[in-house]
């Protein structure tokens, strides 16, 4: 028999060394295994089995998924390093318009009304669309982590002010979940060591009775602290 582990599914630019450490903390003897899945694919992985969570940028489809929003990427754009554009530190969708936009086949963005010209050819992927951009063919529309994924010494990226920012969230099959995918979870969400969602849960309400006991011995635990260095003093004269 296996021993038990958790597969943990990311699609490219997603982070999860940071909960891979905590993990790694927490459950040194259960491992965490990390597995890149393509954008396009993570979803299906999730409700095929193939990993049991995933990082990953929501698609319209997330049936049979419980969706867990986790942070918002900047958009930003990637052109050669010679680009007039590289003048500025950001730029405003008006800036682009007009100008050659690679939409790859992978694209995660979704601006429906992105400006630009979009190109004919379609390459078949944001990696591919890095090597057009580099070749002067013309501006790509990314997350900030994928800019940074395949970021070259002869290219650029800057900040799209107006754009629409890129979700990255937490996805996992609806219903009821493995104790390994709820400590996961617990962790994203973050969850102290030890706790659960019962401890989670709001105290009971004192009733005014027990309120003014709590009150009465209050006053009593604090009338006898007062009282006895004023004795020891007295003892000492």
């Amino acid at each position: 028999m296996n021993p038990p582990s958790l597969t943990l599914g990311y699609v490219p630019g997603g982070t999860p060394a940071k909960w891979a450490r905590v993990w790694e903390q927490r459950h040194p003897d259960v491992p965490l295994l990390l597995r890149t899945v393509a954008a396009a694919d993570a979803a299906a992985a999730v409700r095929a089995g193939t990993v049991d969570v995933a990082l990953l940028r929501p698609s319209a489809d997330t049936s049979g998924l419980a969706v867990i929003p986790l942070y918002e990427e900047t958009t930003v754009a990637v052109v050669p390093k010679d680009h007039v554009f590289n003048a500025v530190d950001q730029i405003t969708s008006m800036d682009l318009d007009g100008e050659p936009l690679l939409l790859p086949l992978d694209d995660v963005v979704g601006w429906a009304d992105a400006p630009g010209k979009p190109i004919d050819h379609r390459p078949e992927t944001t990696k591919d669309a890095i090597e057009l951009v580099a070749a002067g063919l013309g501006v790509l529309i990314v997350p900030q982590s994928l800019a940074r994924l395949y970021h070259r010494k002869d290219l650029a990226y800057l900040p799209i002010s107006d754009a629409p920012t890129c979700p990255v969230s937490l996805a996992f099959a609806e219903g009821p979940q493995t104790a390994l995918v709820e400590e996961f979870v617990g962790i994203v969400r973050g969850r102290k060591p030890g706790s659960s969602r019962g401890q989670s849960q709001p105290a009971r309400k004192r009733s005014a009775r027990e309120k003014t006991l709590a009150k009465q011995a209050a006053r009593a635990a604090a009338g006898k602290a007062t009282r006895k260095p004023g004795r020891a003093g007295r003892g000492r004269r």
